[in-house]
């Protein structure tokens, strides 16, 4: 059976799940003030960003002021803002000064990971409204600061793991809770890639973004965006191409890994894993043209104390099987592939099902939610108005803090139990790892 969900049926889905996260706290904004945003960063995330915001909620927002240590993205973004906003944002290099002005309500921290810490405390400490990329945190102990932080805060945190808000992932909530696929033990998850062979090393492989021709030492603060990261001479490289680095970024596991435990965690109500044990390594893009540490290969397998199961793998030398969770229940099985296409396929079990067992027909969702509209852009549509909601009292984050934490450690666990070569245990009272 192929089954059609109406965009606004699922954007109604979307909000009930972000109510029943919590009851609303009340706002001081009257209902027709429009809440004023800063961006720390605008390169190519926070960039997408903020077209993503002004299309879900430009009317309750104004973009007033801009910071990226690239005088290209600051310039990019201004436009961006006079097009999409009508207004002229402040812009410039250091996010102390959006911080400092009292009349920025809320901050969207879009710089690469080792930025996050210091920035959403800093953030806090200023007592702005905050919406983070993910990982919370470049460590768990980082995060756990974060975490300890923002235990009492009274402003809105909300971590960028967009897969809550997607409705397709909501839908299979709903499926599992309904009981559809049965006792759930195992989930499969995968995301593949590949990428055109390059004679640069700067274009054409993973991460290998292509790097503005302008750049040099004048128009990029490279002191500011290196931050708490180790000291070390101007690297065009590892400025734009920080996410093959591990002073800035846990590559695979907290790029693209930490998205599917915590959509995982979501779906099926589960929390942090007990073990990982993860083996990989730079197999296709590496020396001599490429000097990447994190890997582009990379598998990890997750034990958690209720008797569940998760298998990840993540390969950049094939995407035939693209991305995807497959939630597989004694039942039947849900999978989201690609965050647009959700299936159903119920357990035949050869023509006898056991007693207790419903006959069940497929399910088919493979159309967009509207004409134009996909379901990754608005699933980050969807979780930017729900933060946006939730400062003017009307919704609770659906990815605050703790849940960004929770979603963080088996990204941070797989780095370690990779670097180390040893499978490594986590103790949920103690909030610790150690190796086994």
């Amino acid at each position: 059976m192929s089954q059609n969900f109406s965009r606004r049926g699922f954007m109604m889905t979307s909000a009930g799940v972000a109510m029943a996260a919590g009851p609303a706290v009340r706002s001081s904004l009257a209902a027709n003030d429009k809440i004023n945003v800063g961006f720390i960063a605008a390169g190519s995330r926070g960039f997408y960003l903020m077209q993503r915001l002004y299309v879900g909620s430009g009317d309750l927002i104004q973009i007033a002021s801009v910071c990226d240590t690239y005088a290209g993205n600051l310039a990019r973004a201004k436009d961006r803002v006079q097009t999409m906003g009508k207004n002229t944002p402040k812009t410039g290099v250091d996010y102390r000064e959006i911080l400092a002005d009292p009349s920025i309500d809320a901050v969207v921290i879009a710089t690469p990971e080792h930025l996050h810490h210091s920035m959403t405390l800093a953030a806090i400490k200023a007592n702005k409204h905050i919406y983070v990329e993910k990982p919370l945190a470049h460590t768990i102990e980082e995060g756990a600061e974060v975490v300890k932080a923002a235990a009492n805060y009274p402003k809105m945190i909300q971590v960028g793991t967009q897969n809550r808000s997607n409705p397709l992932y909501q839908k299979a909530k709903q499926m599992v809770q309904q009981g559809m696929i049965g006792e759930v033990h195992y989930v499969r998850a995968f995301w593949y890639r590949n990428f055109p062979m390059a004679n640069s090393p700067n274009v054409g492989a993973a991460w290998r973004y292509v790097i503005p021709a302008d750049v040099n030492q004048s128009n990029t603060d490279w002191a500011r965006f290196l931050g708490p990261a180790p000291k070390r001479p101007f690297n065009v490289p590892r400025y734009f191409q920080w996410r093959n680095y591990w002073d800035y970024s846990g590559g695979i596991s907290t790029d693209l890994l930490v998205h599917q435990t915590d959509i995982s965690n979501f779906v099926l109500g589960k929390n942090v894993p007990i073990s990982c044990m993860a083996s990989g390594g730079i197999y296709q893009w590496g020396p001599p043209k490429d000097d990447r540490e994190a890997p582009d290969t990379l598998s990890a397998i997750y034990e958690y104390a209720d008797k569940f199961h998760l298998n990840y793998s993540c390969y950049f030398g094939n995407d035939h099987f693209g991305y995807g969770e497959q939630f597989m229940g004694y039942e039947g099985m849900i999978e989201v592939l690609n965050r647009g296409e959700l299936n159903f396929v119920p357990q035949k079990f050869g023509g006898k099902l056991p007693a207790g067992v419903p006959a069940r027909q497929e399910v088919h969702q493979n159309q967009p939610p509207a004409a134009g509209v996909t379901y990754d852009n608005l699933s980050v549509e969807l979780h930017m108005r729900n933060w946006i909601d939730s400062i003017r009292g009307t919704a609770k984050p659906i990815a605050p803090a703790k849940e960004g934490q929770i979603a963080a450690i088996p990204g941070h666990l797989a780095t370690l139990s990779y670097k180390n070569g040893r499978k490594i245990l986590w103790d949920a009272k103690t909030e610790r790892y150690r190796f086994s």
